[in-house]
């Protein structure tokens, strides 16, 4: 069959269309985005702008017409951390129905942390062992570990790349001075503030295979010397902690809107990468993770694992 996923994330509308059925590998057959970065349209009273609004209805609908011109059997369409924490998302979500003709089911943070350990796990299979999954999305951050596909504990804390570059940092795309360190520092607090509750219940868990994955973790990895895409798929990428604090070390100094000239760093997000790198280090150190395999399967095929395994056998 083939199925398509709207992935409506906190920094991109992103539609993947696969051709798969169950117990297959899933084949992309076309691949197309748009950058929004919804989580930094949201203003002092959590509700989303009525520009970023507007352009989710326009990149929702484009999809939606690409999905029907691809002749796509079924549309899965969901939202993750920017549409499910704003205050007005009842009323965006309405405004989508209305104008686009798209239901987008909002996952709740713990689900979207199961759907991408899925993911991961069909990806590295049985003989990973227990696997430890970190996924720094542009919301939230996702942390789930376990020895089945369902993990012993999945957890979403709200710090994801895009909401801390807002909140927490106060830079944008354009913006010519790299943050103090002050603020990179007030910054590492409050994420490790936000870590402690969770980091003893994932150490009881435990894990032999820890994972990272999603857009930037791969960027961080390359910074650190990974695989370029160009490489593959196939291509084993790594973070170490020690790559990963030297590239911390530097991009704190680099104003933001140069940080787009460093190869393997998006346009889209190159002012997100500091935050990210805050989180990653955070996260690695308070688990005590030296190293990190990265996994190209993140939610979206997740998502269409879930509904493959739905399916009647072939």
């Amino acid at each position: 069959m083939r199925l398509g996923v709207l992935d409506v994330g906190s920094n991109t509308v992103h539609l993947l269309v696969v051709d798969a059925h169950r117990g297959a590998h899933p084949w992309p057959a076309h691949s197309e985005k748009t950058v929004l970065r919804l989580a930094e349209q949201i203003g002092p009273d959590g509700a989303i702008a009525e520009a970023g609004a507007d352009a989710l209805v326009e990149a929702v609908s484009l999809a939606r017409t690409s999905a029907a011109g691809l002749k796509v059997d079924d549309l899965i369409a969901f939202a993750t951390s920017a549409v499910r924490d704003a205050t007005n998302a009842a009323e965006v979500l309405a405004r989508v129905w209305d104008a686009a003709g798209v239901r987008l089911e909002v996952l709740a943070g713990a689900d979207e942390a199961r759907l991408t350990f899925l993911a991961v796990r069909r990806w590295f299979g049985w003989s990973a062992g227990r696997l430890l999954v970190l996924d720094i999305g542009g919301g939230s951050l996702e942390i789930a570990a376990g020895i089945d596909e369902d993990p012993d504990v999945a957890v979403s804390l709200p710090l994801g790349a895009g909401r801390l570059t807002r909140d927490r940092l106060g830079i944008d795309p354009e913006s010519t001075a790299p943050p103090t360190p002050e603020q990179v520092d007030e910054l590492r607090q409050y994420v490790d503030g936000l870590l402690d509750p969770v980091v003893e219940r994932m150490l009881t868990v435990g894990w032999e295979r820890p994972v990272a994955t999603s857009k930037t973790f791969r960027t961080l990895a390359r910074l650190a010397g990974a695989a370029p895409s160009g490489a593959g798929l196939w291509a084993r990428r790594r973070l170490t902690r020690a790559g990963l604090r030297q590239v911390l070390g530097f991009i704190r100094h680099i104003p933001p809107v140069q940080l787009v000239e460093l190869e393997g760093v998006s346009a889209g997000r190159a002012h997100q990468v500091l935050a990210g790198a805050v989180v990653a280090e955070s996260v690695m150190r308070r688990l005590g993770v030296d190293s990190l395999d990265i996994c190209p399967w993140a939610l979206r095929e997740g998502v269409i694992l879930s509904r493959l395994d739905q399916l009647a056998p072939v």
